[in-house]
């Protein structure tokens, strides 16, 4: 872990996260991985408003829910140890989104048009934060 002095805002990087602290910083609700996973969350909460698999359903949209969940919490979280864990959480939910996914297409849950869309719009998002 490594940081520096940047327009009055102390940077600290572990890895692949950053992590901004101090005057100037934006809230989580004006990062882009934020606001695209909440519409990834939203779609799959209205593609399966008429499920009737209600384990398959409670499954998918928690895993959903949570990756923009985890990032507002570590986003608001004080300590960059504290920030880090957060923002794992969510890279661990995407993993757990994109099997579910998956298993949603193979069992006939939801299409394959469906599935790939929210699998690629959660790879742009990791791969653009």
């Amino acid at each position: 872990m490594g940081w520096a002095e940047e327009s009055g805002s102390l940077v600290v990087s572990s890895g692949s996260y950053v992590v901004y602290q101090g005057w100037g910083v934006a809230g989580f609700e004006d990062l882009d991985v934020w606001k695209r996973a909440v519409e990834l969350s939203a779609q799959v909460y209205l593609q399966l408003a008429q499920s009737r698999d209600f384990g398959f359903k409670d499954q998918i949209t928690w895993s959903g829910l949570s990756i923009p969940s985890n990032i507002a919490e570590g986003m608001e979280r004080s300590t960059p140890a504290d920030q880090y864990k957060f923002l794992d959480y969510a890279r661990a939910s995407c993993g757990e989104f994109r099997t579910q996914s998956i298993v949603g297409q193979k069992a006939g849950f939801v299409t394959n048009d469906i599935a790939q869309g929210w699998i690629n719009g959660l790879i742009r998002s990791i791969r653009d934060r």
